[in-house]
């Protein structure tokens, strides 16, 4: 054999050697989950739901690191700056694919930066008024927002969210122009709508549906072209008039970058045996999100793909860059 082959060889062997004792070794600590929103949204719920399902396959604590604000900046910047090997950022389409077109200066790149591990929900989407709200339909807040441009008001997760860009492609649709109120997090936007401080939200299912059965929320539409299972009686955009507007979200799990593939592969595996679990599907699924558990390079492919789907979103909704 050639000297050159064999060292070529004996690398590749070192390699599968050193890969299989990461997957067999770790993790060796607890492993921390930064949700990139704050207590009780939907990226918070699904973290939760499935950290405290993963302790027991993993033999580590799963803790959950709540780090709202600058639209999953902050979240991401510290997940990518993260050396421990048992940090991961849980989050969802505006810290990874939306963010670049939103702002000039983001303190990561998506695919550089981080090594995406599974999608692990996709969430649909419902549009939401207090009940205590005049508006019944989404044709009473649109004639609203034509008779006093300006003045109705719609919350958001954040500038750049996919709770902006929502309301935003609504406006855009029906030709009206409505004033934005971000927040720091879905939580705190819908106390607000809670409050009577704004007139309407259009978030994720998972973080509403609770409040509409409830009856503290009224729910106008959901975001999809047809009506959800989670919530049967409520039209969707293409029935309101906005066929569209279709708006559906999810939520993933992301490494540092130079992550050990064979680490990957075992959190992407055990994750994927949780989402598999019918209490867990079935708890995602009355919440209004479907459980999905792609290997690291679907999510991959994925994350490329609404990059561009968001990109377009973002300029059709005519948001400059900040």
């Amino acid at each position: 054999m050639k000297p050159i082959f064999a060292t070529l060889i004996a690398a590749s062997l070192a390699a599968i050697a050193v890969s299989s004792h990461a997957q067999a070794s770790w993790p060796n600590a607890p492993v921390k989950f930064v949700v990139s929103q704050s207590a009780g949204g939907s990226i918070d719920i699904a973290a939760r739901l499935i950290g405290q399902k993963l302790t027991d396959p993993l033999g580590k604590a799963v803790v959950i690191d709540n780090r709202a604000g600058a639209n999953g900046m902050i979240a991401g910047e510290a997940v990518a700056r993260a050396t421990d090997g048992h940090t991961f950022l849980m989050t969802s389409p505006s810290a990874l694919t939306i963010n670049q077109h939103i702002y000039k200066k983001v303190p990561y790149d998506t695919l550089r930066d981080f090594a995406p591990v599974t999608q692990t929900t996709s969430i649909s989407f419902l549009l939401v008024v207090n009940t205590a709200s005049p508006y019944k339909s989404v044709a009473d807040l649109i004639n609203a927002a034509k008779a006093k441009p300006g003045a109705v008001r719609f919350a958001s997760a954040g500038i750049g969210n996919q709770s902006q860009l929502a309301a935003e492609l609504l406006a855009d649709a029906a030709g009206v122009n409505m004033l934005h109120v971000p927040y720091k997090g879905e939580a705190p936007a819908i106390n607000d709508l809670l409050g009577g401080q704004v007139d309407f939200i259009f978030g994720t299912m998972p973080a509403l549906l609770a409040q509409v059965k409830a009856g503290k929320l009224r729910a106008l539409a959901v975001g999809q072209p047809q009506r959800s299972a989670a919530a049967p009686d409520v039209p969707s955009m293409a029935e309101a008039g906005y066929p569209s507007v279709a708006v559906s979200g999810w939520t993933g799990i992301v490494a540092p970058a130079g992550t050990p593939p064979a680490v990957l592969k075992r959190l992407q595996e055990e994750v994927g045996k949780v989402l598999a679990t019918p209490d867990v599907r079935e708890t995602l699924s009355k919440a209004g999100a479907d459980p999905v558990g792609s290997s690291p390079e679907q999510f991959t492919a994925f994350i490329r793909s609404e990059t561009v789907k968001w990109g377009a979103a973002v300029k059709r909704a005519g948001i400059t860059p900040e």
